[in-house]
């Protein structure tokens, strides 16, 4: 039996639950930087071998929650068929990290809080972001393949979607999650999908190989041969 499904018979929080808690209520009292392992694993009462247990890092306790939001849209885009517009598929596919955010608004708008205030969780963001796009520009790339500049326009598109959704997700968050947050990144994705959206994929098409008839006299030497089919295909 697992250590999450035994809390969950005890009626306490799972320990991966307690220690996204305690480290969200030890950060605006300390500050980030001030806050260390060890104070996040004395509060949840656990010990530090199960904080990295479900944690890499100090870091990755801010953002619990995007690894399996990552493994969702990569699965998500790999059950599409080859019918589906490709550019509707990965907006929303977007839609699913808005999800995410939309569970739990108070959460999504301290962790926003938060990163702002700390250069290094920015650039974990970054990354984090990253990875979201080349998920997206590796399936749209598949998707395009037959296209003239499919590769190109795959990660235009990509940046396109990851640029409208994180837009709109940064408004609502700076409203404190007041609003609709379905509707305002929805409106944003809707743009990407006018813009770039509606265009079939054609399916590769294999290039005819060049078919060269020579007429030459009976019993020409074959080097005499050779010169009029290098002759022919402008190789002379």
């Amino acid at each position: 039996m697992s250590s999450e499904k035994a809390e969950a018979g005890t009626g306490k929080p799972p320990i991966r639950d307690a220690l996204v808690a305690a480290a969200y209520e030890l950060f605006p009292e300390r500050g980030y930087e001030q806050t260390t392992v060890d104070d996040i694993v004395a509060l949840a009462g656990v010990g530090r071998r199960s904080f990295f247990r479900y944690f890499p890092s100090k870091e990755d306790v801010v953002f619990p929650d995007h690894e399996r939001c990552l493994a969702d849209m990569t699965a998500f885009l790999a059950d599409g068929s080859d019918d589906d517009d490709p550019v509707r598929r990965v907006c929303d596919a977007a839609r699913l990290v808005l999800r995410m955010y939309a569970e739990n608004p108070a959460f999504s708008v301290q962790r926003y809080r938060l990163t702002k205030q700390v250069p290094g969780l920015r650039a974990y963001e970054l990354s984090v972001v990253w990875r979201y796009e080349r998920a997206l520009a590796e399936y749209l790339r598949r998707r395009l393949a037959a296209r003239r500049d499919g590769t190109l326009q795959a990660d235009v598109i990509a940046a396109a979607v990851v640029a409208a959704h994180n837009n709109a997700l940064r408004s609502w968050l700076r409203s404190d999650g007041q609003g609709d947050a379905g509707a305002t990144v929805g409106h944003a994705l809707d743009y990407v999908q006018s813009a770039f959206g509606g265009v079939p994929v054609a399916p590769a098409v294999e290039q005819p190989e060049d078919v060269v008839v020579v007429v030459s006299r009976r019993g020409a030497p074959l080097w005499r041969v050779v010169q009029e089919i290098e002759t022919t295909l402008g190789r002379g």
